[in-house]
């Protein structure tokens, strides 16, 4: 039986570290990187005799984030211990949340691939600390603990089994990505980790209510690992069905390198954690409000944003489906337009030569090295026929490695102005006329293409420079002589 008689369950577990200056429960710096163990002190330690006191800066990101996506937030909540031993766990239990999160009962809604609209069910979202990380020799001799990141602040946004391909994972996941960069309570860099996913993958026939056994995917940080992986592990589950076996619930890990999941342990149920309320922390009480206050203090979200680009500057809904989907990208195409007040220009250039480069780079838009003003200073200058659209692409491409950012600085060092002299093209027209005679009679035949190569010539001739508007038209006058 073909994996198409087969449908595919998916629930995301999405760990997001929040950008607050110290962690979770001590004032060590959360900043990443440093040396090991330099950010850490004897309570993220777990030394004998500490006692955690809890950031209040935690509890206000929480609810941000659950107001954002549509979830409850409860007014009486308390931190639990969940009980398990890590080499980099140093209390052999993580402080979380287990019965009473600060969020529940949310949504989000998405675009799927098909283009339909379906929204996203959200379970819980709570707080919990980070553990440390394993540094694994590369001769083998060992591993070293490096507890910097011990007791960073997380919230993990737990969703209902509502995703049925690895397509609508990734969007879901893009699109939680964009709302928590819009709210600010992280920075979402995933090559940091600051935004990770625990993939839970099950399978069933077509038409069957019941949920298939689940697998889980640990720490999955980029957008096509998360593809690859729930491709690969559908794939492998419907192998098993289809061969007589049993899918058992365990823990995989994903490795990018073969494209394969491989065994790390059995999954745990909640009641292998041996959840009880921490008692060293008071409960958690929130007020109207406090809630309240947080709700004002939200700015314009994604989908707001994308419904007044649609009105205020008539982009498609494709465009502003795009713009919209990074706080990066909406923020530099307001300040953009807000110069060059050429919305439509602008989205493209993002769309289309900004998004290549970006790809080619394998870097996220938030580390776009220019400005929304020098962006629509560009646009400017091709609006205004200073520089042709060929030339805009080597000065986008400048912007982005050169030291200058600067685009009518960049185009007086190249000499990239666009020549608009008239005089000085119908000498260039004239010269490829002269040396391309079957061109000129295959146009007079009505082969309309010719007057394509003979362009493009033309703009090989004067290195992009000249005005393409002016060179179409002074061929055509030339040609129909």
């Amino acid at each position: 039986m073909p994996r198409d008689d087969y449908e595919v369950v998916i629930g995301l577990e999405v760990h997001c570290e929040l950008s607050t200056k110290t962690k979770i429960f001590c004032s060590c710096p959360t900043t990443f990187g440093g040396d090991p163990n330099t950010h850490c002190c004897p309570i993220c330690m777990a030394m004998p005799g500490t006692l955690p006191v809890l950031n209040e800066k935690v509890v206000e990101y929480a609810v941000k984030a659950g107001i954002a996506t549509n979830c409850k937030i409860s007014r009486n909540s308390k931190n639990d211990r969940k009980n398990y031993f890590y080499p980099d766990l140093p209390k052999a239990y993580q402080i979380s949340q287990y019965d009473l999160p600060l969020c529940y009962e949310g949504y989000v809604n998405i675009e799927n691939e098909a283009g339909e609209d379906k929204k996203i069910r959200i379970l819980r979202i709570h707080i919990e600390e980070d553990a440390g990380k394993l540094n694994h020799d590369e001769y083998g001799r060992g591993s070293f603990v490096d507890l910097n990141r011990a007791g960073v602040p997380l919230i993990e946004i737990v969703s209902e089994p509502d995703l049925r391909s690895a397509e609508e994972a990734e969007i879901y996941m893009r699109k939680l990505k964009s709302i928590l960069e819009y709210i600010e309570v992280s920075d979402c860099k995933m090559q940091e980790g600051s935004l990770r996913a625990d993939v839970n993958v099950s399978i069933r026939k077509k038409g069957a209510t019941e949920l298939g056994t689940r697998t889980e995917m640990k720490n999955m940080n980029s957008f096509r690992s998360i593809v690859r992986a729930i491709n690969y592990e559908v794939d492998r589950q419907v192998e098993v069905i289809e061969n007589g076996g049993k899918i058992t619930q365990e823990t995989l890990r994903w490795d990018d390198v073969s494209g394969k999941t491989f065994p790390m342990r059995d999954k745990e149920d909640a009641q292998d954690y041996r959840y009880f309320p921490d008692p060293d922390l008071v409960a958690i009480k929130l007020s109207d409000e406090y809630i309240e206050n947080i709700e004002n203090s939200l700015p314009e979200l994604p989908e707001s944003r994308k419904k007044r680009y649609i009105a205020d500057f008539n982009l498609t809904e494709k465009a502003a489906n795009f713009v919209t989907g990074s706080k990066y990208y909406s923020n530099l195409f307001d300040e953009a337009v807000e110069v060059c007040k050429n919305p439509k220009s602008t989205g493209n250039m993002l769309m289309s030569d900004i998004a290549r480069i970006l790809n080619e780079k394998e870097q996220e838009p938030d580390s776009i090295p220019f400005s929304g003003k020098e962006l629509g200073e560009l646009i400017l200058l091709i609006d205004k026929g200073t520089i042709s659209s060929a030339i805009a692409k080597k000065v986008l491409e400048e912007m982005f490695t050169a030291e200058e950012k600067n685009p009518n600085k960049i185009i007086e060092i190249k000499g990239w102005v666009q020549i608009s002299d008239e005089g000085a093209i119908k000498e260039v027209v004239n010269k490829i006329l002269e040396a391309n005679p079957q061109s000129v009679a295959d146009y007079k035949a009505g082969k309309d293409k010719a007057l394509g190569f003979l362009v493009g010539q033309a703009m090989k001739e004067t290195k992009g420079k000249a005005n393409p508007q002016l060179l179409n038209k002074l061929f055509i006058e030339e040609l129909k002589k």
